[in-house]
This record gives structure tokens, C-alpha cells and sequence, in this order.
């Protein structure tokens, strides 16, 4: 996975980002532990720190990949997870930062008139399918429910 750039073979490197009055901006902080200080002064406690983090984390992500086949928001409680690991973690800072670049990307071509035009003809076309095969269906057998069958 190349998160640095969309080019091959180029890796994704911290650099010194510039500040507009005094702040960096949300999309491109720097990379790296977010612990307090005092925290990261004492390696012990800056381990625990992370176990603690990761296991947060890894209860969060676990529970959204529980809801995924359920009703409820599955992807979004990952993304949430992912992002309790990213508060810690490089590595889940830079997949956090390609999947927010992928979603806008993918955002910008549903919103382009022409793909948008495509998409709703073919789900168009394909809701006069189900239509026709649903009508088939109910001119051949009938509105019979299962549960209801006489002379089995």
C-alpha cells in the first residue's frame, strides 16, 4: 500500500509542515505519538500507554467488524477504532490518511455529472429487471405465501 503518493515506489515520509497562524492543518498533521509528555518522558509508562491504546482500539474495531453483517454502523465504528489506534500509531495514521484521500477521491467522481447521469440509469435499468421478473414471478405462482401451503 503506497500512502504517501500515487506514484509507485515512492514512500510516505514526516516532513515539517508549515503553520498558518500558528496551526497545522487537520489533513496533514505530523506523524507520531500523541501521548502527553509526561507520558512519553518514562518509556514504561509510554508502553503502557500504547498496550492501552491498542487494546481501546482493538475493542472498538472488533465491535464494528461484529456489526458489519448486523444493522448498525459497522464501518463507521472501524474508521472510529482506526482512528483511537492513530492517536498512537504511525502506521494507522498513514492508512487513516490514504482512506480519508480514496473516500474524498471517490466522493469527487460520484458528484461528476456524467457518472452521476451513468448511475442512475443503470439503476433505472435494473429496478424495470426486478420489476419484470417480480411480475413474471407473481403471474406464474400467484401471491402464495410459504407458511400457508395446503396438500403437502
Amino acid at each position: 500500500m503506497n500512502t504517501g503518493s500515487n506514484e509507485p515506489g515512492e514512500v510516505a515520509v514526516a516532513t515539517d509542515e508549515t503553520e498558518v497562524d500558528g496551526v497545522k492543518g487537520d489533513s496533514e498533521q505530523e506523524l507520531g505519538s500523541r501521548a502527553p509528555e509526561f507520558v512519553k518522558a518514562r518509556r514504561a509508562l509510554h508502553l503502557s500507554w500504547q498496550v492501552g491504546v491498542f487494546v481501546i482500539g482493538l475493542a472498538i474495531v472488533v465491535t464494528g467488524i461484529i456489526l458489519l453483517p448486523l444493522p448498525g454502523p459497522g464501518w463507521v465504528i472501524i474508521f472510529g477504532g482506526m482512528a483511537v489506534w492513530a492517536t498512537e500509531f504511525v502506521w494507522a495514521q498513514l492508512v487513516l490518511r490514504w482512506t480519508k484521500r480514496k473516500v474524498t477521491e471517490a466522493a469527487q467522481r460520484a458528484l461528476d455529472p456524467k457518472v452521476r447521469r451513468r448511475n442512475i440509469i443503470l439503476t433505472t435499468i435494473g429496478l424495470v429487471i426486478v420489476g419484470v421478473l417480480l411480475g413474471i414471478y407473481l403471474w406464474k405462482f400467484g401471491i402464495v405465501m410459504p407458511w400457508k401451503i395446503k396438500d403437502q
